[in-house]
């Protein structure tokens, strides 16, 4: 799925419910597990047949909704004939705006998502719902015994945790797991600022973290796709600037105060040469003003936060 800016997704009347009942009240002992699907007839079968062994074995309530986000190939075919409801869009509209839909067509209150490809292990679900109710995420972390992350990739998605990290003030196990049990509440919390792309995950763990949010991290092992990735190296640069972007909604001092600190040690430096050679330059300005201009910026976007974000903020 390629991530593309794209307008809101419509409301709940767009997409289709195929052979359910009307959604019924959350129930909090129940489970809906959200499956987001674009063109993954070759793994979709497989892995809700897993997911459905899985969810049985745990004795509680659950659905299993697929939504099949504009596939060209039989994806809602084969996805309604496993017995999973299948919600459709009417084109492809990305990653988040899938899962957006799973969450407004859920009639739990426990979501859990998962990818179709079969890289994460519906075994896992399990032990991710034992702390579903002490903590309002739990993010299956590819840091297992087998992890199956292509060596391309993996510099990048060091990087971007590394960056991502230091800017909650927290060490993020993994950045952007599809695997998750997710309260439908957190989700409803921070809709407006989810992308409809692959990012929404990175999004809803930067958001979490940098409200206090209570995120729990479980070991999970992550095995080779079945089909082709919808990830491309482009997406890099995109993931970047997500997290530059959240951080700066949430805690904007993070990115201002660092980088003013720079155009203030730069202007010091110079202020200093300048000095030596009894000479003072326009550049030493530039600097020390530079600083001043960001730190302000800095200050005025934070208390901007701080008001919008609290309850009743606007």
């Amino acid at each position: 799925m390629t991530e593309t800016p794209r307008a809101n997704l419509p409301r709940p009347a767009a997409p289709t419910r195929r052979g359910v009942e009307p959604a019924e009240p959350p129930d909090s002992g129940g489970v809906s597990v959200v499956v987001p699907a674009f063109d993954e007839e070759e793994g979709i079968v497989e892995t809700l047949t897993d997911l459905a062994a899985v969810m049985r074995g745990t004795g509680r309530p659950h659905e299993l909704l697929v939504v099949d986000d504009g596939s060209t190939d039989r994806t809602a075919e084969r996805a309604q004939g496993a017995g999973a409801t299948v919600i459709s869009l009417p084109e492809n509209r990305g990653y988040g705006a899938a899962l957006k839909a799973g969450f407004r067509a859920a009639k739990f209150e426990t979501v859990v998502i998962i990818d179709a490809d079969g890289t994460y292990p519906a075994a896992a679900i399990p032990s991710l719902l034992e702390h579903a109710d002490r903590y309002e995420m739990v993010v299956g972390a590819r840091v297992g015994e087998h992890v199956e992350i292509p060596l391309v990739r993996r510099p990048a998605k060091a990087f971007l945790a590394w960056l991502a990290a230091y800017l909650v003030g927290r060490p993020i196990p993994d950045l952007n797991s599809g695997l998750r049990v997710i309260r439908r509440a957190l989700v409803q919390r921070f809709e407006h600022i989810l992308p409809q792309g692959f990012s929404f995950t990175t999004t809803i763990t930067m958001a979490s973290l940098s409200s206090d949010v209570l995120v729990k991290y479980v070991p999970i092992d992550y095995l080779a796709r079945l089909g082709e990735s919808k990830i491309r190296p482009r997406h890099a640069f995109d993931f970047t600037l997500l997290i530059v972007r959240t951080i700066v909604y949430f805690n904007p001092l993070k990115i201002f105060l660092p980088v003013g600190a720079v155009f203030f040690l730069g202007g010091f430096t110079k202020f200093v040469y300048d000095i030596y050679k009894d000479n003072l330059s326009e550049t030493t300005v530039t600097g020390f003003l530079g600083a001043a201009i960001l730190w302000a910026c800095g200050l005025l976007s934070d208390q901007i936060a701080r008001v919008s974000l609290r309850p009743g903020g606007s």
